[in-house]
């Protein structure tokens, strides 16, 4: 894999609310941070047991599954819009509800395994696609959401909110025994 860009983003390359995802990520090469969280991320998941990824930590909050859908939704959410700002592509990008997307997905009627396994695929992708970038294209911004972005803000966007999730599965999950299903 080739070395990322150095360097996390300025305040210039995203919306404020996008530092509180950016401002968790520590490492000089993105690609080495994904890399390194992925399997941070997956010793966590590979410890959840069928029965456990349907525990909500409280009544009307997502199951674990749902969280990991979650996550897997948001990196091809984000990846996409790095390659379409990449490839010098000047539409803006419609915004995202996670919402939505959450209830379409129907994660808790999916095999864990099969959640788990995409998240290891869709990382592969993120892992190729930001590791085979040329220099130039990790400056390139473009519109979503309304908001500007550069294509390396959205790179550790996409890592910071893994450590986010990854945070929020260890402390409100997994901290407590799983509910009935």
């Amino acid at each position: 894999m080739m070395p990322a860009i150095i360097g996390a983003p300025d305040r210039t390359e995203a919306s404020e609310y996008y530092f509180k995802y950016i401002d968790r990520v520590s490492g000089a090469d993105i690609c080495e941070v994904l890399a390194g969280q992925r399997d941070d991320l997956l010793h966590v998941l590979r410890g959840v047991s069928d029965q456990q990824s349907r525990h909500r930590y409280a009544p009307g909050k997502w199951s674990i599954r749902e969280v990991l859908g979650h996550i897997n939704d948001a990196e091809r959410l984000f990846v996409l819009r790095a390659w379409w700002f990449a490839r010098g592509f000047d539409t803006p990008l419609p915004s995202f509800d996670q919402n939505v997307a959450a209830a379409a997905a129907r994660a808790d009627e999916r095999a864990w395994k099969g959640l788990v396994d995409e998240f290891v695929g869709i990382r592969a992708g993120t892992l190729s696609f930001f590791g085979g970038l040329p220099a130039e294209a990790w400056m390139r911004r473009g519109q979503a959401s309304g908001l500007e972005f550069t294509v390396r803000a959205l790179a550790y966007i996409a890592a910071g909110r893994v450590i986010h999730h990854t945070e929020i599965l260890r402390e409100r999950y997994l901290n407590h025994e799983p509910e009935s299903s």
